[in-house]
């Protein structure tokens, strides 16, 4: 859910900070890339989170200018999305923060770690 006080703030970052900050947002544009993904592909790739909670994230994402969706006329409706320009540039912004995480990361202790807490979102644990 957005944050309204965020994204009327006055403050730049604190505006961008409501446009893409909650947990699931990064991670969806991350997972589309640039590339074009059916909601049933991202609902598979991001386990986690529920498909009414991605729906939302979705809709927040286009009303945004982040993500484009492609709605396709036929039997049976298919529908697919893809970033805007917008959500290209965030991309280099995500990469940056993936690498000050593996450089500043604090590698878990064996066998204390929960495999859920390290899902990499390619789908892969």
């Amino acid at each position: 859910m957005r944050d309204e006080r965020f994204c009327a703030s006055n403050c730049p970052f604190t505006r961008a900070i409501g446009t893409i900050g909650n947990k699931w947002k990064p991670i969806i544009i991350n997972v589309i890339g640039a590339r074009t993904v059916r909601f049933g592909q991202l609902d598979s790739i991001i386990p986690l989170i529920s498909r009414k909670v991605l729906t939302e994230q979705l809709k927040e994402l286009e009303e945004d200018g982040l993500l484009e969706r492609l709605a396709y006329k036929e039997l049976p409706p298919r529908v697919e999305y893809k970033l805007s320009e917008k959500g290209l540039a965030f991309l280099p912004i995500l990469e940056s923060i993936k690498e000050w995480n593996c450089k500043y990361e604090v590698a878990p202790v064996p066998g204390e770690a929960d495999k859920k807490s390290r899902i990499n979102y390619a789908g892969t644990v």
